[in-house]
């Protein structure tokens, strides 16, 4: 088997978990606004589950999701506190793993009708790696669910000279088509076209994640998935929060791995979770690739 990279689990949703706040749109940027120890301590406890990489807290903090829920001007602030609050759970761990930036769906997560065109969301990704590339390790365009943007996010991060790793968000019917409707095989290839060093899937089930292994295969580059626990997206709409979302109550971490033992099968070298994965998931997995023997590499 070849040597595997541990993801984190699902950073937002544990924070938001853990918040004693009511869940808003901004989701954990806001719990992060006003309890950074909250997103530290998150942070610090995939570390110690054996996480290889750990992800900034920046998902909802593009300029047009701040701005439609009242924030415009937490852009650089939370930008900044994102990068500094992972990067000192790194320095306090000791512990020897890399960060990753995080270019989330620009609008709003799913609902990729309300995504911008290729040049607007350029720009948009463009300031975001601005601000984070000299704070992280590895580039990572996450949760996307339409060719175009993920095209846009792809083009900005290889400028800033950092790996970059591209990740689609799946319908859940086992289609292998991205929410968008597109054929998964084709962000594939686009996305290997612009030279990515990963291709990988995630906050999709787990089900719909292991029908895509083969496609991601077909990139020709290092491939894997980080599925959530969500029994389905569907109540989810822009400018909602995550309480509109029933978690899974049959992914427990065995259960999950499971799941993953599948993806390694079909020569998966990244792993991870998202909403809903937490540190007990990845603590396991972890055991698991040290039970079975298999080799860790960097991203």
């Amino acid at each position: 088997m070849t040597a595997v990279t541990l993801l984190d689990g699902g950073l937002g949703q544990e924070i938001n978990l853990r918040s004693d706040g009511p869940a808003t749109a901004l989701w954990s940027v806001e719990v992060m606004m006003s309890r950074p120890d909250i997103v530290e301590a998150v942070h610090q406890d995939f570390i110690k589950a054996g996480a290889d990489a750990i992800t900034v807290n920046a998902y909802t903090a593009t300029r047009s999701r701040l701005a439609r829920n009242g924030h415009p001007e937490w852009f650089e602030d939370a930008q900044a506190n994102a990068l500094k609050l992972a990067r000192k759970a790194r320095a306090d761990s000791g512990a020897d793993i890399q960060i990753t930036g995080c270019l989330p769906p620009l609008v709003a997560s799913y609902v990729t009708e309300l995504a911008e065109d290729y040049d607007n969301s350029f720009k948009a990704f463009e300031e975001i790696v601005a601000v984070q590339q000299d704070g992280v390790d590895v580039m990572f365009i996450e949760t996307i669910g339409l060719i175009a943007e993920a095209n846009a996010g792809i083009d900005a991060a290889k400028a800033s000279g950092k790996p970059v790793y591209v990740s689609f968000t799946l319908n859940d019917d086992s289609s292998n088509t991205l929410r968008s409707g597109e054929k998964l095989e084709d962000a594939v290839a686009e996305a290997a076209a612009r030279g990515v060093d990963g291709i990988m899937v995630n906050c999709s089930i787990p089900e719909a994640v292991t029908v895509a292994m083969p496609v991601l295969a077909t990139g020709n580059c290092r491939f894997g998935g980080y599925a959530n626990g969500f029994t389905s997206i569907e109540k989810l709409v822009p400018g909602g929060n995550v309480d509109a979302l029933k978690a899974r109550t049959d992914l427990d971490p065995a259960a999950y791995g499971n799941f993953v033992s599948q993806w390694l099968d079909a020569g998966a070298s990244i792993i991870g979770g998202c909403c809903e994965v937490g540190p007990a998931h990845i603590a396991y997995l972890d055991q698991m690739l040290k039970d079975a023997g298999v080799k860790r590499q960097k991203l």
